[in-house]
């Protein structure tokens, strides 16, 4: 079996779970923050949160990261000098970013300490989307 396509498709299959848990999880941050008064409906929001995040995300975060560098060690680290591929490496650095912030946002609810809006949650949702589309682009063109 080609050693890169496997390296491909199993950075694209923990890529796709990542991105679904950025997807979800501030919407959940969304309903959580409108209920928060309510302490048996918060209870529920603070498990989906902490499982969604620990056994979902966290993981696949860290096997696109993984696989990310296995495909690139697969092909050789001088495609590093890609200024396509360097590009690519600081949107996903974002995205990582990103996945902290959440983490960090996650918990402030489980101490009941959340400041933001469900407003915000609502806006900060659209980033992972916005930075999705320019990975796929930077791939697939390699405008650089």
């Amino acid at each position: 079996m080609n050693l890169y396509l496997s390296l491909k498709a199993l950075h694209l299959i923990a890529i796709i779970s990542w991105m679904a848990g950025l997807l979800y999880l501030p919407r959940i941050f969304v309903y959580h923050s409108e209920e928060s008064s309510d302490e048996n409906i918060s209870g529920v929001f603070k498990v989906m949160e902490f499982k969604l995040y620990n056994y979902i995300m966290m993981p696949s975060m860290i096997l696109s990261w993984v696989f990310g560098l296995a495909l690139i060690g697969s092909i050789g680290f001088d495609q590093l000098y890609n200024k396509w591929l360097i590009l690519k490496l600081l949107l996903v650095l974002t995205l990582t970013f990103y996945h902290f912030f959440l983490g960090r946002c996650l918990n402030k609810f489980k101490t009941n300490e959340n400041k933001y809006s469900s407003k915000f949650f609502r806006i900060f949702n659209e980033i992972p989307t916005i930075l999705l589309i320019l990975i796929i682009f930077t791939v697939v063109f390699k405008p650089l």
